[in-house]
């Protein structure tokens, strides 16, 4: 579903059951793109496009903005989830780079645990309680405050890969020789594999 929304393509049916390498699948994903084909590099576009997002919405000089500037100085703490939202609405998607804080999670993950154990024993109880950590993380994740990456250069290569043609200067084209990029970094990223693991011979 992430790769189908970030190169606007949809898999049917059981289209993929033939595919056994990873090779085969970064080919099938290239030939479905029904893009003109451009050598020019997403991650670039997507840096200067959130750059000039910055620029725009939290009134900084776009020359003081470089890959390496730090999250934490540009998105103060204060009012960091208002200012993101504001960076989504004019990217035109989510950035999905907050979270809430550790202990907010570890007490929800107890509760959701203590109160599955619960409907065994006293199954009011345990409903209430999953009810109540569903909502729990429902709120957590709508106030979420945590920074989870550190540079405006890491958002950039997050850009590209989940909103891959959104964050291109032309969204009508793709660079074929990125695909298999995204993918690897994707998959390294999904499953916690080493990319030197994802060789196109690599069995799916």
């Amino acid at each position: 579903m992430k790769v189908e929304k970030s190169f606007d393509i949809k898999f049917v049916g059981d289209e993929l059951i033939h595919i056994t390498t990873f090779g085969e699948l970064c080919d099938h994903i290239v030939n479905k793109i029904k893009l003109d084909r451009s050598d020019d590099c997403t991650s670039q576009q997507a840096f200067y496009k959130l750059r000039g997002a910055i620029s725009s919405t939290l009134q900084i000089d776009n020359q003081l903005i470089s890959t390496t500037s730090l999250l934490a100085d540009i998105l103060p703490q204060q009012n960091r989830h208002t200012s993101i939202k504001q960076l989504e609405s004019l990217l035109g998607f989510r950035l999905n780079i907050l979270s809430p804080p550790f202990w907010v999670i570890c007490v929800l993950l107890l509760l959701s645990l203590a109160s599955f154990i619960n409907l065994f024993f006293y199954w009011k109880m345990g409903i209430a309680g999953i009810t109540f950590s569903i909502a729990g993380f429902w709120l957590a994740d709508s106030m979420a405050n945590e920074l989870d990456l550190q540079t405006v250069g890491q958002v950039a290569e997050k850009m590209a890969r989940e909103n891959y043609l959104q964050s291109r200067r032309n969204p009508k084209t793709f660079n074929q020789k990125e695909v298999e990029k995204v993918l690897t970094d994707w998959f390294a990223d999904e499953f916690g594999l080493e990319k030197e693991e994802l060789t196109r011979e690599a069995k799916l």
